[in-house]
This record gives structure tokens, C-alpha cells and sequence, in this order.
């Protein structure tokens, strides 16, 4: 690290936790983010604010003016841009430091596989049941952690999910991919903060993985209600005969 990324990270180096090490892991590390909206802009705006070093976004929408009041990597100018194009310039200005690869497509097939093969974790802040699922799958086949998100309304839940280690579930055990088609934002509104909230928390996992530090969601579910601030953890078990993970050992 030069003096510059010294200062900029000091507040983080200097939590007996994280120390130099741990900055350098981060410095070193590879995110793939899969949505830049309202969950992706806060979670790329905190990672690269942290100084993830590389981080890579996919999504093949353009900003929309009812997408401003939660998206928050997005200003007013945006309107009309991919949003995969407007991330990476607010990134850009917010830490110049962070490589950043914005691809304005959808991510699935083979170049989902790919991605997925090259990060180091991934995060799922898209908004429908069929990406969840792609996304998912390609991790438990890369045995890639995967944070995954997801906000409507007033309510937002979060759940880390790493295939192959400590027995963990995949988003497979959690939700059932013939099960109906999850509810999004446009169809049933939400408040902007708890998308902050979420994408936050997201980002927070991810650092605490890259790091190895503290303890990450891995069988848990965390559930917010924005109206009555009531946070709840559920366990989550790995579904010994989940079509997507049940024939990972866990160990």
C-alpha cells in the first residue's frame, strides 16, 4: 500500500481485525456484483469505498427516473444510461484506486459460469427468480460464496451461502426453484432505505469473507422489518437431497 491508500483505509487498518493484512486482502480481492440497483448501488459504493480492489458489475438495465429514489449510484443526468455505465463512473469518482468492469448485459449461461469461476465472492442483488437461481447454481458448482439480498416493501432479508464449507445451505434449500415467481419492486413497491440497509449488510458479509474474520451469515437467514425495527435470524439446514447441493458433502 502507498501513503495514500494508508490514509484513505486508516480507519479500517486500525481495527485490531482488519489491520494491514486484512486491507491487503481486500486490495487483492475479486466481487462480482449481479444487479446495480437498489441493492447493487449501495453494496458497490461500500466495497469500493473499503478498497475492494477489483470489482466487476453486470446488468443489462438503463436507469429509469422512478429508479432514483432508492439506487443511489445514479443521479438525475443517468436517466436514460445503463446502469452497469453510471456504477462504474460513480465508483470511479468515489475511490480511483478500484478497477472496475461494468458489462451492460444480462449475466447467464457460460459467461455466468465464467464470472463466477473468477471472483472471490458474489453478490446477488438482482430482482428476479430466475437469475437467483442461475446465480445460485453457478456458486454451488464453483463452491463460490454467495451473498444474497433481497428487499420489497418495508421488508428486507440477507443470507450468505457457501457451498461445500461447514455444511452450508445454497439458496436451493431456502427457496424452491418450482416455486412462484418472486415478487419485485415494480409490482409491489418499496421504501428506499431498506434497500441501503440490505446492500449494506451485503457488503458487510463480503468484506467478513474476504477477510475471514468474524462470523457471516452461513445458515442463517436475516430478516428486517423496516415499519416495526424488529431484526430476526432463522437457521437455515443444508436439504441433504436439494437438487441443486444435495450431493456436496458440506465439509
Amino acid at each position: 500500500m502507498n501513503d495514500n491508500q494508508l490514509l484513505r483505509y486508516s480507519r479500517q487498518i486500525m481495527l485490531p481485525q482488519i489491520d494491514i493484512a486484512g486491507q491487503q486482502q481486500l486490495l487483492a480481492a475479486k466481487v462480482l456484483i449481479v444487479g446495480a440497483g437498489g441493492l447493487g448501488s449501495p453494496a458497490a459504493i461500500y466495497l469500493a469505498a473499503a478498497g475492494v480492489g477489483n470489482i466487476t458489475i453486470y446488468d443489462n438495465d438503463t436507469v429509469d427516473l422512478s429508479n432514483l429514489q432508492r439506487q443511489i449510484a445514479h443521479y438525475t443526468a443517468d436517466v436514460g444510461t445503463g446502469k452497469a455505465i453510471s456504477t462504474h463512473e460513480t465508483l470511479k469518482k468515489l475511490n480511483p484506486d478500484v478497477e472496475v468492469h461494468a458489462i451492460q448485459q444480462r449475466l447467464e449461461g457460460e459467461l455466468l459460469n465464467e464470472a463466477v469461476k473468477n471472483a472471490d465472492v458474489v453478490l446477488d442483488c438482482s430482482d428476479n427468480f430466475k437469475t437467483r437461481f442461475a446465480i445460485n447454481q453457478a456458486c454451488v458448482t464453483r463452491q463460490t460464496p454467495l451473498v444474497s439480498g433481497a428487499a420489497i416493501r418495508f421488508e428486507g432479508q440477507v443470507s450468505v451461502f457457501t457451498a461445500g464449507r461447514n455444511n452450508s445451505p445454497c439458496y436451493n434449500c431456502l427457496y424452491s426453484s418450482d416455486g412462484e415467481e418472486l415478487q419485485n419492486c415494480a409490482t409491489n413497491g418499496v421504501i428506499a432505505p431498506i434497500t441501503g440497509i440490505i446492500g449494506s449488510i451485503q457488503a458487510m458479509e463480503a468484506m467478513k469473507l474476504i477477510m475471514g474474520i468474524g462470523e457471516t451469515l452461513t445458515g442463517r437467514l436475516l430478516l428486517i422489518d423496516g415499519l416495526t425495527m424488529e431484526i430476526n435470524t432463522m437457521r437455515l439446514r443444508k436439504n441433504v437431497k436439494c437438487p441443486t447441493c444435495g450431493d456436496l458433502s458440506g465439509f
